[in-house]
């Protein structure tokens, strides 16, 4: 089932990027991300009817009577491609728990849904993964304190004495939880200008990529945050996972991301959206962490299979020579994507860049040909 898709205009895309890959006419105005799924936010058509009021209507057909039964009627995961031109905001996501609470306790309020003071859109978590489809950078998990520091010391600010001693004198967390929490808070607005300052002549070595984010964000709190997270480089087929409590921003490049079908996102900075630095700082985990790069495994003739520690999700990146027949599975819910060149599944769909399709639970096993770059979405392993 062919899919149409809409694009969000965020004002952290790019208004060339999505157009370059897909060979489409640029509309002039920024093309953040395309949507595929069945999220209430932007579901996607099939056949002229919005995807999740399809699956309502027959969830074991559509979605498998496994699936069904873990996830109730709804596609456990949404699929979309990223196209970065500026950072995005610094955020976090919640547990299950914590978006159920949330979620409550914003609705028995009256919050609307739509209200720009809504953090918690529905009740599900929001554990997410990108694959680079070009050259993709980002910040991710606390970096080691004293690291951090260390990084610190070389802005030359005197200012950040206190902070530097804690974060190379404190337990870990609780020396990011105490510098983080200075960082964000109002008080600490002159010394952040000075952070500011120093950053915004940095052009290259390891604070370059922080004073890109000072001249995008100029006066932002979450310039200084962003100091304390690891910086991570993907290349091209290279994909990272990101868990509950995982403070992120993602700053440049274009990425196929997976996630579970949840749009509960907590911000601190980087953004013209709704900030709640109490609910982040509630939510966040401050322990430091390296980035969980997930490495594909080679499965099949021109097949990449990313299977993070997911229930809801799992990726399959294919590079098709034109010479091959693959068989996909039946039985479980898939979107197919073409990135670059054309796939084809089975005699009936032909796909073009930026062109999606549904494959219910219910249709029989098809074969996938063609000649280029194609991702497929299913549920992950929730047995686990």
């Amino acid at each position: 089932m062919r899919l149409v898709t809409a694009i969000r205009p965020y004002d952290w895309g790019s208004v060339t990027a999505l157009p370059e890959l897909f060979g489409t006419e640029p509309t002039g105005e920024p093309q953040a991300e395309l949507w595929m799924g069945a999220h209430p936010g932007a579901p996607s058509l099939a056949g002229g009817v919005p995807l999740n009021e399809l699956i309502a209507r027959d969830p074991a057909g559509a979605l498998g009577e496994r699936t069904a039964a873990r996830f109730g009627a709804a596609l456990p995961y949404l699929l979309k491609v990223l196209a970065i031109e500026r950072p995005l905001s610094l955020q976090v996501h919640p547990t299950a728990e914590q978006a159920r609470a949330g979620y409550a306790a914003e609705t028995a309020k009256g919050i609307a849904l739509d209200d720009f003071a809504r953090t918690y859109k529905d009740a599900s978590h929001k554990p997410e993964m990108v694959c680079a489809v070009t050259p993709f950078h980002g910040l991710c998990g606390f970096r080691d304190p004293a690291a951090t520091a260390g990084l610190l010391d070389g802005l030359g600010v005197p200012g950040l004495a206190p902070w530097i001693t804690t974060l190379r004198g404190a337990e870990p967390a609780r020396a990011v939880r105490e510098v983080f929490a200075a960082m964000l808070d109002d008080a600490a607005r002159p010394l952040r200008a000075e952070i500011e300052r120093a950053l915004l002549d940095r052009r290259d070595g390891g604070l370059a990529v922080y004073g890109d984010i000072a001249r995008a964000y100029p006066g932002d709190p979450g310039i200084a945050a962003a100091l304390l997270l690891n910086h991570v480089s993907l290349r091209p087929g290279e994909a990272l996972y990101l868990g509950a409590g995982v403070p992120h921003a993602y700053l440049g490049g274009i990425g196929v991301e997976i996630m579970a079908n949840s749009d509960n996102v907590l911000r601190c900075g980087l953004t013209s959206k709704y900030v709640d630095v109490p609910e982040l700082m509630r939510v966040v985990d401050f322990a430091p962490s390296e980035p969980f790069v997930v490495e594909p495994q080679h499965d099949a003739a021109g097949a990449y299979a990313y299977r993070p520690p997911a229930a809801e999700f799992a990726l399959t990146r294919y590079e098709l020579t034109g010479e091959d027949s693959l068989s996909l599975p039946a039985g479980v819910p898939q979107i197919v994507l073409c990135v670059e060149g054309e796939g084809r599944l089975g005699d009936e769909v032909t796909l073009r860049p930026g062109q999606s399709a549904f494959v219910p639970a219910a249709a029989p096993s098809l074969l996938l040909s063609g000649k280029g770059m194609i991702y497929r979405a299913e549920p992950g392993d929730f047995t686990m």
